[in-house]
C-alpha cells in the first residue's frame, strides 16, 4: 500500500486524535507538530538524530512531550500510528524507508495541520523567490486588513500556529521537500515561481523528477481554486504540458501580453483578474527592484487582485515593502565599495539573479556544499560583470574548474571573516563586493542565515 493511500485511510482517524504520531526532527516544523498532535489528543513523540537545540528542548519539556536527540530509536518509531518528518530527512533515509515498509504514513507538517483549520492558503513555491514572494504577499494581505498568518518554509511552524491562533487566511512559503510528503492537501491559491536546477541530490540529479515535484502545488485543486504561474518559465511550461490544472489560471510575463493575469509594457505592470479592473503600476514605484523582482511582484499583485483587494493598497504595499535580509541586503559602503549579503542564494539561479541585477564590477563570494550546481548558466554574467571569485567553502575545485577561463582571480577562503578581507582588497572605488554563493552552507556554517551574519559582522570589522 503507498504512502498516499495510508494517508487517506488514516485521515479520519488522525482527526479525531487517535494513536500514536512520531515526529522525525525537532525543529521549528517539528516542534510545532508535536504541539498541534498533543493539543488534539495524540500519544506524541518526538525523534531527532541530531542535536536539539535548546530553544526547542525547552519547549518540548515544557509541554511534557516525551522526546530523543542524537538517534532514532525504532521499537519507539515503527510503533506509530502516522509520523510527520521534517523536510530535511530524504525519502532514501533508511528510517523513512523502515516505516513505508510497514505501511505507515508518512506525511509533512503542513499537511497534518492543513486537517485542522479552515482557513484559506495562499501556496507560494519555486526554486527562487518564494521567500520574497511569500513576504510580499503577506505584507499586502495584512495592509488590506485580512487576518492572516505567515508560514511554512518562512517564520513560525504552519502547526504551532493552527494551534495558537485562528487566522481566516495563511501565505505558506512551500518547498519541494515539503510538496513531496503532501498527498490530501489542497492550496486555495497557488502560485508556481519558476523551476530551475536545485536541490537535483534529492531527485537523482533529474530535472524532470524535480519539476514533478514542484507540480504538486497544484494537486486536489478544483475549478474554484486559482492557480498563479510564470508564462517565461521554460521548465513550467514544458511540466504544464503533462499537466492540465483544473484550476482557473493567470500566468504572468514581461515579454508578451496576458489577457487575464500579470504582463508588463513600456515598464509599466498592468495587472487584470476581472474586465474593466486593472491594477497599472510602473516598475519605478516599486519597492523591489531588478527583473526577477518584477516576476515577484507580478505574482503577489494577482493574488490580491484575486482576492479583490483595492488597488490603491495593493500599490502602496507594493511600493513601501522593505525585503527580507540576507536577500540582495546591502550592508555597508566602505572606501567607496558597496558590500551586498545575498547569503540565501543557495542555488545557482539565485546568483544568476543576483549578478544580473549588478550595475558595477563585482566580487564576488560564493561556495559551499553544491548540490549538484550547473554553474554554466553564470558564465555570460561572470565574464562581463565578475573581476575576481573568492571561494568561501571546504570544496572549491567545481567553482576552479567552471570559471578559471572566465575570472583573472579566483582565491580559496575557509571563513566569512577571511573571504570579505580578500574580496576588499580585490575590489577598488566603485566595485561591488557580492556575497551570493550558489550553494548550501553546511560545511562552514549553521545555515545561510549564519552565513550571511558573519559575513555582516566581518565588513562592520574592515
Amino acid at each position: 500500500m503507498s504512502t498516499n493511500q495510508n494517508t487517506a485511510n488514516l485521515t479520519q482517524s488522525a482527526m479525531v486524535g487517535q494513536g500514536r504520531v512520531v515526529i522525525l526532527g525537532a525543529g521549528e516544523s517539528g516542534v510545532g507538530a508535536a504541539l498541534l498532535a498533543q493539543q488534539k489528543g495524540f500519544d506524541v513523540f518526538v525523534s531527532d538524530f541530531g542535536v536539539i537545540t535548546d530553544k526547542y528542548k525547552a519547549i518540548l519539556e515544557g509541554l511534557s512531550i516525551p522526546f530523543e536527540s542524537e538517534k532514532h530509536t525504532e521499537e519507539k518509531i515503527l510503533n506509530a500510528t502516522e509520523v510527520i518528518k521534517s523536510p530535511g530527512i530524504p525519502a532514501t533515509a533508511p528510517m523513512i524507508k523502515k516505516l513505508v515498509e510497514k505501511g505507515i504514513s508518512v506525511i509533512s507538517e503542513i499537511e497534518f495541520a492543513k486537517r485542522y483549520t479552515k482557513a484559506k492558503t495562499v501556496c507560494i513555491t519555486g526554486s527562487n523567490g518564494k521567500s520574497t514572494t511569500s513576504l510580499l504577499t503577506y505584507h499586502i494581505l495584512k495592509n488590506a486588513g485580512l487576518n492572516v498568518g505567515l508560514a511554512g518554509n518562512i517564520g513560525q511552524s504552519f502547526a504551532a500556529q493552527v494551534a495558537k491562533e485562528d487566522y481566516d487566511w495563511y501565505v505558506l512559503e512551500i518547498s519541494s521537500f515539503m510538496l513531496d510528503d503532501m498527498f490530501e492537501f489542497k492550496a486555495d491559491i497557488s502560485v508556481l515561481l519558476n523551476i530551475t536546477p536545485d536541490h537535483l541530490d534529492r531527485y537523482d540529479y533529474k530535472l524532470e523528477n524535480y519539476a514533478a515535484s514542484k507540480m504538486r502545488i497544484i494537486q486536489n485543486q478544483t475549478e474554484n481554486d486559482v492557480f498563479i504561474y510564470c508564462a517565461d518559465d521554460e521548465e513550467s511550461l514544458k511540466a504544464l504540458e503533462n499537466i492540465k490544472p483544473l484550476a482557473k489560471t493567470y500566468p504572468f510575463s514581461i515579454i508578451k501580453t496576458i489577457e487575464q493575469g500579470a504582463y508588463l509594457e513600456n515598464n509599466t505592470i498592468h495587472i487584470l483578474t476581472e474586465p474593466n479592473n486593472e491594477l497599472t503600476m510602473s516598475i519605478s514605484d516599486l519597492a523591489l527592484q531588478g527583473k526577477h523582482n518584477i516576476y515577484n511582484s507580478m505574482a503577489s499583485g494577482i493574488v490580491a487582485k484575486v482576492l479583490e483587494l483595492r488597488n490603491e493598497t495593493i500599490r502602496e504595499s507594493m511600493g513601501n515593502f522593505k525585503n527580507i535580509e540576507h536577500r540582495l541586503e546591502h550592508v555597508a559602503k566602505i572606501s567607496g565599495i558597496d558590500f551586498i549579503n545575498d547569503s540565501k542564494a543557495t542555488n545557482v539561479n539565485s546568483t544568476w539573479y543576483a549578478l544580473e541585477s549588478m550595475t558595477s564590477d563585482v566580487v564576488l563570494i560564493m561556495g559551499g556544499v553544491d548540490k549538484g550546481n550547473d554553474y554554466n548558466m553564470l558564465k555570460d554574467l561572470v565574464k562581463s560583470k565578475v573581476k575576481a571569485i573568492v571561494c568561501l567553502g571546504k570544496d572549491n575545485k567545481r567553482i576552479h574548474d567552471a570559471f578559471e577561463d572566465d575570472v583573472e582571480v579566483i582565491v580559496n577562503t575557509f571563513s566569512a571573516e577571511e573571504a570579505t578581507q580578500i574580496a576588499f582588497h580585490l575590489a577598488k572605488r566603485g566595485d561591488a563586493v557580492l556575497l551570493s554563493p550558489a550553494c548550501a552552507s553546511f560545511d562552514l556554517f549553521k545555515n545561510y542565515e549564519d552565513r550571511g551574519n558573519q559575513f555582516k559582522a566581518a565588513v562592520r570589522e574592515l
